[in-house]
């Protein structure tokens, strides 16, 4: 069986895998959600949320489990994933990248974004907060995020939305091929993603190169569009990882 370390996505909280982790947990599994600095109910300020503090997140919780776990990450949760598995390989098993950003070394969230150009992640949904954070429209989320999902599903997200700090999305991962290069890694494709294409997540995985690629045929948020599909994927990942 396997610990699962659940990473969410920019604006995003550990809520949101509120539907996958109920049914990893029967077959024996343990799911962990975490909240990010300043996602969720954490109250970290923007000024001290950085890409360091979410990888410190990440290690501490990881750190914590009876076990090496395997790392799931959501969208921008990829970037915080990579730097964490450079940070404390000993504490991973695997790691999984759910349509979410796979850098290389000395790659930021932007370095790939800004190459999506079909991505509904654009400028023109979002707002700059006076401190300038970045805060998605509410009435933009549907569209980019939530696609496939239940109106009731849509609403408890739209509510939950946070604003993102600009800095984990602009530094740089540093990673080694000694320590984040030997863990395995996994990338599940979501081949409606309207906020990281396909043609986009292909790109990436053929510069990182996964042990193996899933696919499902959804949005950007199969964890409430298709929790089942995911689940099972995950349990195979858990039971040949």
């Amino acid at each position: 069986m396997a610990t699962f370390l659940l990473i969410h996505g920019a604006w995003h909280g550990g809520w949101c895998w509120r539907r996958v982790a109920p049914l990893l947990e029967p077959k024996g599994h343990q799911a962990v959600a975490a909240d990010l600095p300043g996602h969720g109910a954490d109250q970290t300020p923007t000024a001290l949320v950085t890409l360091e503090s979410y990888t410190d997140r990440i290690c501490e919780i990881a750190g914590a489990q009876s076990e090496p776990v395997i790392l799931v990450g959501h969208s921008m949760g990829g970037i915080a994933i990579t730097q964490a598995a450079e940070d404390c390989p000993d504490k991973i098993r695997a790691l999984v990248y759910l349509c979410a950003f796979l850098p290389r070394s000395g790659d930021s969230l932007t370095t790939w974004a800004s190459q999506d150009s079909e991505s509904k992640v654009n400028p023109s949904n979002l707002e700059i907060g006076p401190d300038g954070t970045t805060i998605f429209k509410r009435e933009s989320a549907r569209e980019a995020f939530y696609m496939q999902c239940s109106d009731e599903d849509i609403q408890f997200a739209q509510a939950r939305l946070v604003p993102q700090s600009p800095a984990p999305i602009r530094t740089p991962v540093k990673t080694t091929a000694e320590r984040w290069g030997r863990i395995p890694r996994y990338y599940i494709e979501c081949a409606r993603d309207r906020a990281i294409t396909r043609k986009l997540q292909r790109a990436m995985q053929q510069a990182s190169p996964c042990r193996q690629t899933f696919s499902i045929d959804t949005d950007h948020s199969p964890f409430f569009s298709r929790p089942q599909e995911l689940a099972d994927i995950l349990q195979t990942i858990g039971s040949g990882s």
